[in-house]
């Protein structure tokens, strides 16, 4: 174990000195943030175009002008008012050479027929009409005054009659546990969180497949085999790995939250910091240990980075298989296919942490399923990586075949 730290120390401290490894770990959270800014600055003109002014005439026959626009002022209405004499014959040529206007006109026939007329652009927002209808409060307010109504009896027809439930105690217990739980960034924030830990240990994890190769090509494998035995070195690389991913996600999550805080203006730590965190983590953790053992075994079976072959390149996409049950896990999380996802090994980690951000109450039997069958792979493909490891590493000259990495598996 102590050769094993050793190795572990070594690979941290070459990445990190590694202008390459350095310039890539605060990269990568500096084009997140500036996804999510660019983000925003497009987003944002949207919401300019929906808060311009509408410019409302009002033809007021009845002295309600005043109290329309405290109407207005009150539900916070793009509306810019001005009083106007125009008659309805001459609203008509006014409105042809205008944009986002509109003439109301409250007369005496308003009064009694109850209808406010609107003469509108054509280029008026479709939703102006709903907003006008706030114009008839004060218009109702008048009709009730002409019936002699008291000021009382004014402000009891004004609040009208609802019907309000009063639960059980038992029942609004029940309610507010399910409304706690229905919350679903209480889920989703650290899902996403362990989802981005085990995506950059697990990305930073594949520099292993470059690093026993390059060790390889350098021929210092020998030296380094001397002094140790290549399971030392296996598992000191996937170590050294690991934890170089974890400064990779410290770093880039530590300049990336205070800015997800900001812009979603939400209380992250009080979604992340619940019990639920550290089983997620787990879960990615082992996601990451399975990998790495497949990829530094595929790697010490490569001559060069640069020349390898197909199978090489299908491993190193492994851990891309998930995003192939992002559409029937999302669809159905207790769904067949998102069950398939979590039993297979290479998709496990990453379909369950989907599928447990989704549901409200976990399937635990499934989910004890699926990490039996994760753990025992972790332990089968170290031991395949070992044996793979401890040939290939010395092998020179030309990639391994499947055929080859076979036969080193049944020797």
């Amino acid at each position: 174990m102590r050769n094993t730290m050793k190795v572990a120390k070594w690979e941290i401290k070459r990445n990190l000195k590694n202008k390459t490894f350095i310039i890539g770990m605060f990269l990568t959270p500096v084009l997140i943030i500036g996804f999510m800014l660019l983000g925003n600055t497009f987003g944002g003109s949207d919401t300019e175009e929906t808060q311009e002014l509408t410019t409302v005439f009002i033809n007021d026959q009845l002295q309600l002008f005043s109290a329309i626009e405290d109407t207005v002022k009150t539900n916070d209405l793009p509306w810019e008012l001005k009083q106007s004499d125009l008659s309805e014959e001459e609203v008509n040529k006014e409105l042809e050479d205008t944009d986002d206007t509109a003439y109301l006109f409250i007369d005496q026939r308003s009064l009694e027929e109850g209808v406010i007329r609107a003469y509108t652009s054509e280029e008026i927002p479709p939703y102006f009409i709903n907003q006008a209808q706030i114009v008839a409060g004060p218009l109702q307010t008048m009709q009730m005054k002409q019936l002699g109504l008291t000021e009382e009896e004014l402000a009891t027809l004004s609040r009208g009659v609802s019907v309000e439930a009063i639960a059980s105690k038992e029942a609004q217990e029940t309610v507010n546990e399910e409304e706690a739980g229905a919350d679903p960034l209480k889920r989703i924030v650290p899902g996403a969180f362990a989802g981005f830990i085990m995506l950059s240990i697990v990305f930073t994890g594949m520099a292993i497949f470059q690093s026993a190769s390059q060790e390889k090509k350098d021929k210092i494998a020998e030296i380094i085999l001397s002094s140790l035995t290549p399971a030392d070195l296996m598992q000191g690389k996937i170590i050294g790995y690991f934890v170089l991913g974890l400064i990779q996600a410290v770093v880039s999550i530590t300049l990336v939250l205070p800015i997800i805080a900001w812009r979603v203006d939400i209380s992250i730590l009080q979604y992340l910091l619940v019990p639920e965190l550290a089983f997620y983590i787990a879960i990615a953790i082992l996601g990451y240990l399975l990998f790495a053992s497949i990829f530094v075994g595929v790697g010490a079976t490569m001559a060069d980075v640069s020349t390898a072959g197909n199978f090489q390149g299908m491993v190193m996409m492994l851990p891309f298989l998930p995003f192939i049950f992002i559409g029937p896990v999302l669809s159905d999380p207790n769904g067949f296919m998102a069950q398939i996802g979590s039993y297979i090994p290479f998709t496990s980690p990453g379909v369950l942490l989907l599928r447990l951000t989704s549901l409200e109450e976990w399937p635990w039997m499934e989910i004890a399923i699926s990490l039996t069958i994760l753990i025992i792979s972790v332990w089968f493909f170290m031991k395949l990586a070992g044996k793979i490891f401890k040939v290939g590493i010395l092998m020179y000259g030309k990639n391994a075949t499947p055929a080859e990495i076979w036969k080193w598996i049944r020797a």
